[in-house]
């Protein structure tokens, strides 16, 4: 953790196909880039195609959703 950097926007996930993303906003939030997001007074998450999302105060962990394709027989990152 003492490595991490701290990053200058909170953009927490970006569409690989349609440009959009969903950004955290909030007084003192910081988001590193080791998918660490530090909400002391709670933040509010907005993405272009649906109503923001408010989180309470806390530390979060960012993470991708995988789908696993059983035909295939593969793992990938969901993409919207």
């Amino acid at each position: 953790m003492a490595n991490r950097k701290k990053m200058k926007r909170a953009i927490l996930a970006e569409g690989e196909h349609t440009g959009h993303f969903h950004e955290a906003h909030g007084a003192s939030i910081a988001f590193y880039d080791d998918g660490i997001l530090a909400a002391p007074s709670g933040a509010e998450v907005t993405h272009q195609e649906h109503a923001p999302v408010t989180l309470p105060p806390g530390e979060y962990a960012r993470s991708i959703v995988v789908e696993y394709d059983h035909f295939l027989e593969e793992a990938r990152n969901v993409a919207d």
